[in-house]
């Protein structure tokens, strides 16, 4: 297992349960992934309750905070024996197949001929291993766009920090900025004037969205934040900085994002989409949040993307900032940093990115960069498992590699879905996994599984971004089903599969 987040903790403690031999391979000292270096007040965004990683997780509330989920990671951790399993400042550079001829047995490694590759990682002092699970997840290092009028060398120094704490591919560390002169504020409002602001470069602090729980971060109170991006990091940002004391926040949005409200009924309902894109009764569901999430704020509802189309944002208080004025929501395109702003193409509504506008300068006592995360790199296994059309994330059930099914790439292949990462889903794809391990009939060819790929993409031909780009929970439920339904010889494994029931370890038969 590649990482000890989330997703690696429970692949492992699953594999552990039905008496498979796991090691876990972590590049930092401890456990936790990126939960372990997010500031205290971080918790969930959706209820608990879609957020059960492993069938032994006990919420105390519905929206657990930071320390309880990393207590609760750690609990699962030591009570499957994985202490003595993980092999910590670890990091995974190569991934290589073992020579056949190189093993003391005499198994099929050829996955045409119902066989899988055996394994080694790094120098393989581990051993060989029979299947690898990837679980780097998809965010990584905190990604900084070089815009003009940051100072010098300032995005080169904040990537150097960075360098040297990856995990196989993934960033978790927090950076701290730098520091700068504050500059005195006034009570009044932030005012927006149009402006030539070419030549300076900003002179007061700049942070990444990452880094609002540093001691930093102090710097935003009784300030003007200005935050450029509108996605996930960008609202969680706005929401920080206000509750850190900040005078008023001004988002700048390159491209209006989707906002759906933290209700559990709702967000099952939507998650429930079984279609996986866009469809023509879709109108509804955008209707209904218009009218109920975006009352009074109905100018941000994006003229372009359909709910849909891209990962929505979850979060409640970010609209009722905007509606009360705590928070300015600025349509544009970042030109550059000024020495007391930001310079914005500023558009309307029913534009698009780059579109012609109005230049404004928007004044900022602080720069809040929410340029997100860089995806976490998978170069390390060997190239030829993922061809030409069938890389992330056009996998087999969207986690499987078509050239060879022992390579599982557990919440690290998708790009866009409506849903939970931390879910039963990680449970089911690692008990596929051992079923095909287990079950040399069970197990697809690669023409199988690259024709999977092919008719998922036939079904969701004219998908926006592709067929494997979006997906809901609903739909990868169906997947997880029909993997069962369309081969009859595998439903004597659906009871184990879906809820482990029938393969015990050796200890307790």
């Amino acid at each position: 297992v590649v990482g000890a987040g989330l997703s690696g903790i429970s692949s492992a403690a699953h594999s552990v349960a039905h008496g498979f031999d796991v090691v876990i391979f972590e590049t930092n000292d401890k456990v936790g992934g990126i939960w372990a270096n997010v500031n205290s007040t971080s918790g969930l965004q959706l209820n608990s309750l879609l957020y059960r990683f492993h069938p032994a997780v006990v919420w105390s509330r519905g929206f657990p905070f930071r320390d309880e989920i990393l207590k609760e990671m750690s609990r699962i951790w030591k009570e499957y024996g994985l202490e003595s399993k993980t092999r910590f400042n670890t990091p995974v550079t190569v991934v290589q197949r073992v020579d056949p001829s190189s093993l003391e047995t005499d198994p099929d490694t050829d996955p045409w001929k119902n066989g899988h590759a055996r394994w080694t990682i790094n120098d393989g002092r581990e051993g060989v291993f029979d299947a690898i699970i990837v679980t780097v997840g998809t965010c990584g290092a905190p990604k900084w766009v070089n815009f003009k009028g940051l100072p010098d060398g300032f995005v080169e120094s904040k990537r150097a920090k960075t360098s040297h704490t990856r995990e196989a591919g993934i960033t978790n560390d927090r950076e701290k900025s730098s520091d700068s002169d504050e500059d005195s504020h006034s009570e009044k409002r932030t005012e927006i004037h149009g402006t030539d602001a070419e030549g300076e470069a900003f002179t007061g602090p700049i942070l990444h969205s990452s880094e609002l729980d540093s001691p930093e971060a102090s710097q935003v109170q009784g300030k003007t934040v200005v935050i450029i991006g509108s996605g996930a990091s960008g609202v969680e940002a706005a929401e920080t900085a206000l509750q850190r004391g900040a005078k008023q926040c001004v988002m700048i949005a390159r491209d209006d994002k989707w906002i759906i409200s933290r209700n559990m009924f709702i967000d099952v309902l939507i998650a429930m989409q079984p279609f996986g894109r866009e469809m023509p009764l879709s109108f509804i569901w955008e209707s209904f949040l218009q009218k109920w999430h975006y009352r009074g704020v109905e100018d941000l509802v994006p003229a372009h993307r359909g709910l849909f189309e891209g990962t929505p944002v979850v979060n409640d208080n970010f609209l009722s900032h905007v509606r009360s004025g705590a928070c300015l929501y600025i349509r544009g395109d970042t030109r550059r940093l000024t020495s007391n702003g930001v310079l914005v193409n500023t558009r309307t509504r029913t534009s698009h990115p780059e579109d012609k506008g109005e230049e404004k300068v928007i004044p900022a006592d602080v720069v809040v960069l929410a340029t997100g995360f860089e995806r976490p790199s998978t170069d390390f296994l060997p190239r030829d498992l993922f061809p030409e059309g069938y890389s992330q994330p056009d996998l087999y059930l969207q986690n499987f590699s078509t050239e060879d099914w022992s390579i599982l790439l557990t919440n690290s292949s998708y790009i866009n879905a409506i849903g939970t990462v931390g879910h039963f889903h990680i449970g089911i794809y690692t008990r596929i996994l051992l079923v095909l391990l287990l079950d040399a009939g069970a197990r697809p060819a690669p023409k199988d599984m690259k024709l999977w790929v092919d008719l998922v993409r036939y079904l969701k031909r004219g998908a926006k971004g592709g067929a494997l780009t979006f997906f809901t929970y609903m739909e990868l439920t169906i997947w997880l089903v029909l993997f069962h339904i369309v081969r009859p010889d595998r439903l004597p494994w659906l009871p184990f599969v879906l809820f482990g029931w029938g393969v015990l370890p050796k200890s307790a038969k």
